[in-house]
């Protein structure tokens, strides 16, 4: 059981899909990027949404929480989600814990492949799926997201904000700092405005979790980045800044999306920064 501070970390799986690796990759050609991630016979590369679970004493803190399963058949076959097996209920019982126990949800951001579990549709319409959570998001994005914008309006979606800005249980947060003993927030903007990654610490680990600044360990080189960032410079300039902290002091990293690797080391030489020692989570 891997432990750091006052936490037992789990990962969870909340299930699998696909995006379209051009995207995924930005500018590197497929005949670069396919040698790291084969794609399917529609271009796409698979997807993991992997969440971070912090058991203490008296909070149970959940990190992002996956699409959810509110999409329509239309959705899941463009993405081709896979839920039937992984799936946050099943990842959170297994961990010995239901919906009902978490008492924090932090949101890296509110895209809906990370933010989409936060609401569930049941007969009576839209409600939260954490009864008894407070969710932690930037204040900045929050208006951001809701305000919304040509590039990101199919990512930011009514179903999972509208419910959550109603609920009362929404927590907004202004910039870096500490949100509870060991658990702070980095904000970076190139992927989009004020997107926080989290950093778990105690005198001896750091564990970072890399949302979409990192969303596989294939991206940790300079020009490796998505089409989906708003300000790729920018992610490239945070990107630069995070990595060289994190080999210099030893940080882990956990990757949210990728399929083969859930926690590596940085290291650094004459190319660059890449991902070394994968492993999983519990081996760490």
């Amino acid at each position: 059981m891997t432990r750091i501070g006052d936490y037992t970390l789990h990962a969870i799986e909340t299930g699998r899909f696909a995006l379209d690796g051009g995207a995924m990759f930005g500018i590197v050609p497929r005949v670069l990027w396919e040698r790291r991630i084969k794609p399917d016979d529609q271009n796409r590369i698979p997807m993991h949404m992997r969440c971070l679970l912090l058991a203490s004493a008296d909070r149970l803190i959940l990190i992002d929480n996956g699409i959810g399963d509110k999409y329509t058949e239309k959705f899941s076959d463009m993405f081709s989600v896979d839920d039937s097996e992984l799936n946050l209920t099943a990842s959170l019982h297994t961990a010995g814990f239901s919906h009902g126990d978490v008492t924090d949800v932090i949101l890296t951001h509110l895209h809906f492949d990370h933010c989409g579990g936060s609401t569930i549709r049941d007969g009576n319409g839209l409600r939260v799926a954490f009864p008894n959570a407070t969710f932690h998001v930037q204040r900045a994005h929050w208006e951001w997201a809701n305000v919304s914008n040509v590039r990101e309006q199919a990512s930011f979606l009514e179903e999972n904000l509208a419910p959550l800005g109603s609920s009362g249980q929404l927590n907004l947060v202004d910039g870096d700092g500490s949100l509870f003993p060991g658990v702070d927030l980095m904000c970076v903007d190139g992927h989009t405005k004020a997107m926080q990654l989290v950093k778990i610490h105690d005198s001896a680990r750091t564990l970072l979790y890399c949302a979409d600044l990192l969303p596989t360990s294939a991206h940790l080189a300079p020009p490796w980045n998505m089409a989906y960032d708003l300000w790729p410079m920018t992610t490239i300039e945070e990107k630069a800044r995070i990595l060289k902290t994190a080999a210099s002091e030893n940080w882990k990293l956990f990757f949210e999306h990728d399929a083969a690797v859930e926690l590596a080391d940085v290291e650094h030489s004459e190319r660059g920064a890449r991902a070394v020692n994968p492993r999983t989570l519990a081996e760490w």
